[in-house]
């Protein structure tokens, strides 16, 4: 009997603490509008700043494919905006 108390009381605590816990959400969290508002405001909506992003992917994805055509270790370059001639550190 005492098991089954301590089972009731554990299970009415966690109750009452995700009743709690989604009634403070629930106070806290936009609403729609407010969503959309913050969504708007975001610099991922700027249409340069979404051109500068596009921009830098092009330049990585060029780095990995001329990295992966050569069999240099485009690591070890002192300068990466070069190409590798003889820019290795001395290991």
């Amino acid at each position: 009997m005492e098991v089954l108390r301590k089972g009731l009381a554990v299970g009415a605590l966690l109750g009452v603490g995700a009743g709690v816990g989604a009634a403070l959400f629930a106070l806290v969290a936009p609403g729609e509008q407010k969503t959309q508002a913050i969504l708007k405001e975001l610099p991922e909506q700027d249409p340069r700043r979404r051109a500068e992003a596009a921009r830098t992917k092009e330049l990585l994805l060029a780095t990995l494919q001329q990295a992966a055509a050569t069999q240099e270790n485009v690591a070890w370059r002192k300068n990466w905006m070069e190409d590798g001639g003889g820019s290795r550190r001395s290991a």
